[in-house]
């Protein structure tokens, strides 16, 4: 099924699935920027076009797009180091496993970001976007997972297959941190180990401190709970290392603002992938180039594209973006080390 054709069949489930009356913010605050009455809010810009994607649907069948990945998607891929991924913590390191879900190793914790190990990003098994590529690391195959942190509430980010698999993997051990909003979605999978944070607030599990931090984007599951529930990123500090999770995001001054709170990092982790077309997609998805200003913006050691060559969700098609990338370094004259994509399954061990 094409993408188009895909995300209307889900938004049509929508309609079942969210069908809600308005409500109030049990949240809200006034004196927070980014809270609503109703839920929460991009404090800038950060608005999308009325009717902007029915716009893009049409335009974007018009086109044809997006095109197929070319044949050299077949090697995106490589065989986990199940033997590394569960050995003692040494050096600090991250796997990607595809999209935007990451296993983070830091301060004795194995972390993993918006974990996604099903076959859709979808509410159903039949529809919505299919994987082009399966988990780099099947999630039987995952060490002990201590901490799962949520960047926001769609459904290529937030899985509630993987989400119950590891909370049951785990006996209810595994922690799971989460925007506002989403602490009540878990509690009704009988998921209570669960730590909800707004913007700024931060928390601690052993040594480690997780941060949610600001990011321009916005957040649903069905027709009618638009933006309910808050989105952000994730600065995860450990006494020898510090990583950044950036989420969904389109670009904002937020990130000068978060080095200057939290950092600078040692590895951050940003999207590169899901941006076009541009009039659409800037104001929720970064491209290379903006994904470069971030990692500057940041103060990165090294940053690391992810959201890219998993699920067709935009127009460009899934390998262009490490072209563009690549593209993009070397017009900043950034160097290929310091802004790197890995292969699925990949793991990077960071020296400190």
């Amino acid at each position: 099924m094409r993408t188009h054709a895909a995300w209307l069949a889900v938004g049509m489930l929508g309609l079942v699935i969210g069908c809600a009356g308005p409500q109030q913010n049990p949240y809200y605050d006034p004196a927070k920027p980014h809270h609503t009455p109703a839920g929460f809010r991009n404090p800038g810009s950060g608005a999308q076009q009325a009717g902007g994607f029915w716009r893009w649907q049409w335009e974007r069948r018009l086109a044809g797009l997006p095109k197929p990945p070319g044949p050299a998607h077949r090697d995106w891929r490589v065989p986990p180091d199940l033997a590394l991924l569960t050995a003692a913590a040494g050096n600090p390191s991250v796997t990607w496993i595809g999209h935007a879900t990451l296993l983070v190793r830091l301060g004795g914790l194995n972390v993993l970001t918006d974990p996604h190990f099903s076959e859709r990003a979808s509410p159903v098994g039949f529809a919505g976007p299919k994987r082009y590529q399966p988990p780099g690391v099947a999630l039987e195959d995952l060490p002990e997972i201590h901490a799962v942190v949520i960047s926001h509430s769609h459904y290529d980010h937030l899985d509630v297959d993987s989400v119950q698999q590891l909370h049951a993997r785990s006996g209810g051990t595994l922690r799971f941190f989460v925007p506002l909003g989403l602490k009540p979605w878990f509690a009704g999978l009988g998921i209570d180990n669960v730590t909800e944070l707004d913007w700024w607030e931060h928390a601690k599990l052993g040594g480690v401190r997780f941060t949610l931090t600001p990011a321009q984007h916005w957040s649903a599951r069905g027709l009618f709970d638009r933006n309910r529930t808050l989105w952000g990123g994730w600065a995860i500090q450990a006494s020898d290392f510090s990583f950044f999770f950036a989420g969904d995001t389109g670009y904002s001054s937020d990130f000068v603002q978060i080095r200057r709170r939290l950092g600078p990092f040692d590895l951050a982790a940003i999207p590169i992938g899901a941006y076009e077309p541009r009039w659409f997609m800037r104001i929720q998805h970064v491209d290379p180039t903006e994904a470069l200003r971030i990692h500057q913006d940041l103060g990165a050691r090294q940053s690391l594209g992810v959201h890219w060559g998993t699920f067709e969700m935009s127009d460009e098609a899934l390998d262009v973006p490490p072209h563009e990338l690549a593209a993009a370094r070397r017009e900043a004259g950034i160097d290929a080390e310091e802004f790197v994509v890995l292969r699925v399954g990949e793991t990077r061990l960071i020296s400190n």
